[in-house]
């Protein structure tokens, strides 16, 4: 089985840049299932049920978010649908729509998504992303390892999004999920990591997969509207502008495993021009 997993996606050069390369990706690696963060989806803050849908018909199967999921407010109706497409962080305070955590099912396989985020760096006081994988892993465990609980459901596989500022933080719920997910890997900072590796249990791990967005910018934004920012100390949506031609860089992961172990955890790189 192979899982093609993207970082935060930025606004409609993104987007673009997804419709353009990822058939071509799904059919070169013959993938099996596709995760992106949504987060950014709708000029670089927020997510919209449009932008959604031109993202599932690119070929983007399930979605994660982040800090910005709640900046587009149509984006609840989804949250709260039957069969969401997209999850928000689990450990957001209780009564929230939507859910942390979704159960997938791959062609024979059942693998469990899970999205957290950090509280370092953040404005928002969120709850601990520790103890609110520790909740999840209570109902749910990778088949073969030993359930932390007697009521815990088997699953073929678990994968973790953390939505997180710090790599220390990063590399510290990585290390303390370890042997317990499959596969862990931070967004949000928008670099690509270059320290992927088998972590001591057999969880594979990245800190950040990298943004999917315009390579002349500052995180995807435009640059001249970010500097503006840092040098008056004054900012707000209006000044997170984007612009929507140039080079876009394409960051991936690609993920190979039995369904016991990971084969292969490979990074992706690509640019095309928009």
């Amino acid at each position: 089985m192979k899982i093609l997993i993207f970082g935060d996606i930025v606004a409609k050069p993104g987007r673009k840049a997804i419709a353009t390369l990822l058939p071509q990706w799904r059919q070169k690696y013959q993938v099996d299932l596709v995760i992106a963060n949504a987060e950014n989806l709708s000029h670089g803050i927020g997510v919209t049920p449009a932008s959604l849908e031109e993202m599932r018909s690119a070929g983007v199967d399930f979605f994660t978010s982040g800090n910005h999921i709640w900046k587009k407010p149509d984006i609840n109706t989804v949250l709260q649908s039957a069969n969401p497409v997209i999850i928000r962080p689990e450990n957001y305070p209780p009564g929230l729509p939507g859910t942390g955590h979704r159960l997938l099912t791959v062609g024979v396989r059942e693998i469990l998504v899970i999205n957290l985020m950090g509280r370092v760096f953040f404005k928002e006081h969120l709850d601990c992303p520790f103890r609110a994988l520790d909740a999840i892993l209570s109902e749910f465990h990778v088949r073969g390892k030993t359930p932390s609980t007697g009521v815990s459901r088997p699953v073929d596989g678990i994968f973790v999004d953390f939505h997180a500022e710090a790599s220390s933080e990063k590399n510290a719920l990585g290390r303390y999920a370890d042997g317990r997910v499959t596969a862990f890997w931070g967004t949000h900072t928008h670099v690509p990591s270059g320290d992927s590796m088998t972590l001591k249990h057999g969880t594979v791990y990245r800190s950040d997969i990298g943004m999917t967005g315009l390579k002349d910018s500052v995180i995807g934004a435009n640059t001249e509207s970010i500097i503006k920012q840092f040098l008056t100390q004054l900012g707000d949506a209006k000044m997170h502008d984007v612009d929507e031609h140039g080079e876009v860089i394409i960051n991936g992961q690609l993920l190979d495993f039995d369904g016991l172990s990971v084969n292969t955890w490979q990074a992706l790189q690509e640019s095309i021009i928009i």
